[in-house]
């Protein structure tokens, strides 16, 4: 077993007294073990903010765009070992290791492009600006320039590699310093992931530094040029919106959390056609990819109420291939839940959700067959679907999300009703809607975007194209409405948005465009 240290100041620091303990959760065995007390953070961001913001500052967009492209390369070169680590840790399958991984080197070539496009400016000017005055000269622009601070990152357990990379991407592209907190639970692919950056001196010094443990109270030192992007739960989001720095001093806060992502079938949808194959495939697919640990995974299905059992009799068939256990073998397609905690809170989910009227359709929430695995060491759940067919009547199936391969189908009646059930998931990360009639397509996705951050249409003229809803992209935002977060990440250069600040500057127009470097 191996002690993780932290990265602060330029250096690996260990922290001492009680240490948290990393497991493999395929086997319960201790995998390394890792603490932050003692630690400065006080220090650290002062560091980041003293040090790493100049530097980055001093950057083009296309030196920093070089900079994430190598950073890119050298995370590639060590997939293998970065896989592995994920492996033991996370418990996940080499595919789903690969998901992470790629996810996270991907992240990084598209930002890396962005800053070549950008090219040699430190600094953005929105759009053409405009006259303020009867007189032609006074002029004003809105400016975007680097915040003088430090953004904290704070991601979830799920993709301890992708979540970090996606962040800091925005934030050093954008010039500004990152501190960087994995969830402790999966920290060792991040762990290793940051031993690679560090070693291979891309960055600057103080540009990218990592928490390897508890936030103690590293949140508490923010201030008014600093910034707070967090994924995890909602009450931990709200918990941070709460703090009374974050709300005295106007901390910059962007948070991505709980989300009840839909999916729905269209009435014109024929079961055997494209389309209802591709739905099918897509289904399956959110319900068992990285065991369902992913924000953007589909919780709820809604189907017309006249092919409910074909659908559950076909989304099945398609369960029934997916080989949980071991997680290291190739024939396994699914692994377990990434910790003991995870483990706990999904088969409670589960228990509730059958309480409150769900009935089982697929699967057994108690118990799955496992290939060369142990159920009593592991934290294995089998894919389990849900059905409920008084969605109307329902309340905890719009409220509980149960962070695992589990998912509810419901029936309805028509387009109406099933845009007002979507709704009462209270804001989701990504509705999909899967539709071939062009008026009634047109329909889903004007009444599914108000409630969700990215809205998938699915349909027969993209049935072998379409990525499945749950695959986030750097080109299109990331984030969500009420229980998602309120948030807003990647999307493109919008991803920078979050790290600049936005300033009118108004005065001659000749003299602006010679101090900004504009065209005539």
């Amino acid at each position: 077993m191996i002690e993780l240290e932290s990265y602060l100041n330029g250096e690996w620091k260990a922290g001492t007294g009680k240490k948290a303990t990393l497991k493999n959760p395929a086997t319960g065995e201790a995998v390394a073990e890792t603490s932050t007390s003692g630690l400065d953070f006080a220090a650290a961001l002062t560091y980041a903010r003293d040090v790493g913001g100049p530097a980055l500052r001093a950057m083009t967009f296309a030196e920093r765009g070089a900079m994430l492209k190598e950073m890119s390369k050298a995370l590639h070169e060590v997939r293998d070992e970065l896989i592995e680590a994920s492996i033991i840790n996370a418990g996940t399958t080499r595919s789903d290791s690969k998901f992470d991984i790629d996810g996270a080197t991907g992240t990084l070539a598209y930002y890396a492009g962005v800053g070549k496009r950008l090219g040699d400016r430190t600094y953005l000017v929105e759009g053409e600006g405009e006259q303020l005055t009867r007189g032609a000269r006074f002029w004003g622009h809105h400016l975007l320039v680097p915040r003088r601070g430090v953004a904290v990152h704070i991601n979830a357990f799920n993709f301890p590699a992708w979540g970090l990379a996606e962040k800091a991407a925005c934030a050093l592209l954008a010039g500004v310093p990152v501190v960087t907190k994995p969830a402790t639970s999966t920290i060792l692919p991040a762990y290793r992931l940051m031993k690679t950056l560090v070693d291979a001196k891309i960055l600057p010094d103080g540009a990218l530094s990592f928490v390897c443990g508890s936030a103690g109270d590293l949140v508490t030192h923010l201030g008014p040029q600093d910034v707070l992007a967090f994924t995890g739960s909602g009450d931990t989001g709200a918990m941070l919106r709460r703090m009374d720095n974050v709300i005295e001093r106007s901390v910059r806060i962007n948070v991505e959390a709980d989300s009840l992502n839909a999916m729905v079938l269209g009435e014109d949808v024929e079961a055997g056609s494209d389309t209802y194959q591709m739905f099918i495939r897509h289904a399956s697919r959110e319900i068992t990819q990285k065991t369902g640990q992913k924000c953007t995974a589909t919780r709820r299905v809604f189907v017309p109420e006249a092919i409910i059992d074909r659908v559950i009799e076909d989304l099945g068939e398609a369960l029934s291939v997916v080989t949980v256990g071991n997680p290291h073998l190739d024939e396994v397609r699914m692994g377990p839940l990434s910790n003991e905690q995870q483990h706990r809170d999904v088969r409670a989910g589960m228990a509730k959700l059958i309480e409150s009227g769900c009935k089982v359709v697929w699967g057994d929430p108690e118990k799955v067959e496992l290939i060369d695995a142990d159920a009593a060491k592991g934290c294995f759940v089998g894919p389990v679907l849900l059905r409920n067919d008084a969605p109307g009547e329902s309340t905890l199936v719009h409220e509980l999300e149960v962070f695992g391969p589990v998912s509810t189908i419901m029936p309805y009646g028509s387009l109406d009703e099933a845009v007002s059930l979507v709704a009462r998931g209270e804001g989701g990360l990504v509705a999909s809607c899967y539709c071939d009639d062009k008026k009634a397509l047109g329909q889903w996705i004007l009444g599914l975007a108000p409630h969700s951050g990215r809205v998938l249409a699915g349909s027969k003229k993209v049935a072998d194209q379409a990525i499945s809803p749950g695959m986030v992209l750097p080109s299109c935002v990331h984030g969500g409405p009420g229980r998602a977060g309120g948030g807003e990440e990647l999307g493109g250069e919008r991803g920078l948005n979050f790290y600049l600040q936005r300033t009118s500057v108004q005065g001659d127009r000749a003299l602006l465009d010679r101090v900004l470097d504009l065209k005539a």
